[in-house]
């Protein structure tokens, strides 16, 4: 009878550790196979919330539908709002995103120093919020991404000053509100300093308003005040600049440089209307982002994040960033980066 009972009782340790060893398998293998049923559905496992504060810019659209096609691809939905060049309308719809309950928060700010109270809102519920090209400031941020506008500025002042190394500069910015702005400045300076050229005039497009930029170009052409080269704070204020030069001194030569590698300034460039853009890795910016965000969304942490390259100070703290390269880009190597790497078709570019 003893020896029955004790074996009664080894029978039924070893089915309990059977039952827990299963149960164990079955929670390790659990979220796969929810991911699964939920990939197999159609529903979205996370949901981002991306905010812009414009879509009237070409690359903005580039950047939005990369993004949310490399975030559905990882079975994330984004809820993208477009603020329409307004700070107000912009911490508005962060709150939106907020109260929807998002899993991550993407900003492409208005304003550098504009959201701090809102995105301490977002940081409350313990939403994490990427700052997007553009370096929020004064913000308890999780994580900057963007490509080095420092070293934009180095590629626009290095290129002009083999061309132009004893000229008459203007620069024509975006808005002074836009941090990448006094990044891009800091790095013409760096480079210039101590060289013959003269920067004769800054400006600042309010606004990124290219009627802004054009009549002030115009203006000054008019008076007589004719630059041999002129940096724009991107190739849509460039095109701006064109347009004043081709209509008010067409047979003057000054050289132009933008960034963003627009088609249209590509096409610029191949006719000799523009001298050069900064191609900026557009494609990889917005995969890399939605690809980490997806990553927060899951719950990786910053630290573990393998994309960091560096840090930032933003006036509330360290960031970490990460910096992806700019290409200074002209004639000579327009086939190698703009078209080889998909960016623009060769149909596109050269189309004239």
């Amino acid at each position: 009878m003893k020896n029955r009972v004790v074996k009664m009782f080894f029978l039924t340790v070893a089915a309990l550790s059977v039952f827990v060893f299963f149960s164990s398998c079955s929670k390790k293998n659990d979220e796969p196979a929810k991911q699964a049923a939920i990939k197999e559905s159609g529903k979205s496992q996370y949901t981002i919330g991306f905010s812009i504060d414009t879509l009237a810019i070409e690359r903005w659209r580039r950047d939005c539908d990369v993004f949310m096609n490399t975030a559905k691809e990882k079975n994330a939905n984004v809820i993208v709002q477009n603020a329409g060049n307004s700070i107000e309308e912009q911490i508005r719809q962060i709150q939106y995103l907020i109260d929807k309950k998002v899993d991550v928060i993407v900003i492409v700010a208005k304003k550098a120093d504009s959201l701090t109270d809102v995105i301490k809102s977002a940081r409350s519920h313990g939403i994490p919020v990427i700052s997007y090209d553009r370096l929020i400031m004064n913000s308890d941020i999780s994580l900057y991404v963007t490509v080095d506008s420092v070293k934009v500025g180095e590629l626009m002042a290095a290129g002009l000053l083999k061309i132009d190394p004893e000229g008459k500069w203007f620069c024509i910015y975006g808005p002074q509100e836009d941090n990448n702005m006094a990044m891009i400045r800091s790095g013409v300076e760096k480079v210039i300093a101590g060289s013959d050229v003269n920067v004769s005039y800054v400006y600042y497009t309010d606004g990124w308003n290219y009627d802004l930029s054009y009549k002030e170009m115009s203006r000054l052409l008019r008076e007589g005040d004719i630059p041999t080269s002129v940096v724009c704070g991107n190739d849509a204020v460039a095109n701006s600049i064109i347009q004043a030069v081709s209509e008010i001194c067409p047979d003057s030569k000054i050289n132009i440089v933008g960034q963003d590698a627009d088609i249209l300034n590509c096409q610029h460039i191949v006719s000799g209307r523009q001298t050069f853009t900064v191609y900026k890795p557009i494609t990889e910016l917005a995969r890399i982002s939605a690809r980490i965000a997806c990553e927060l969304a899951a719950g990786k942490s910053v630290q573990e994040l393998s994309d960091i390259t560096s840090s930032i100070d933003n006036g509330y703290a360290q960031v970490p960033s990460v910096m992806l390269d700019p290409i200074a880009v002209d004639k000579e190597n327009m086939d190698s980066v703009v078209i080889e790497s998909g960016f623009h078709t060769y149909g596109e570019v050269y189309r004239n």
